[in-house]
């Protein structure tokens, strides 16, 4: 998984990005098919906000959160993506399925 931060109005420390690293680790333990991740840090007067984008395959899914602190606006957003990865997923795994087979009853002769 490729990872990027950037900052906007807002220098992104080391600090920073670590806990955007292991805090996106998560989403791989639910959904490994996530190719390419782009996270925005900006500062807009009082509020923090975090928003993503992320590439899996069949689709690309976005969230951001508003926090007044950005360590909190980090956890929001990748709760947020956490349900939106299981949601796709569960969307994968039932599409495959086929329809549920009907029993064969056997007849006597």
């Amino acid at each position: 998984m490729q990872l990027s931060v950037t900052g906007h109005h807002i220098d992104i420390t080391e600090a920073m990005s670590n806990y955007v690293n292991s805090k996106f680790e998560r989403l791989e333990r639910h959904f490994d098919h996530v190719t390419n991740v782009h996270v925005i840090m900006s500062v807009e007067k009082l509020r923090q906000k975090v928003e993503a984008k992320l590439h899996v395959n069949g689709a690309d899914i976005f969230a951001d959160c508003e926090e007044e602190d950005m360590y909190a606006a980090i956890d929001g957003l990748v709760d947020k993506l956490d349900r939106q990865l299981k949601k796709h997923k569960e969307k994968q795994t039932n599409h495959r399925k086929g329809p549920i087979p009907k029993s064969v009853e056997s007849t006597d002769a």
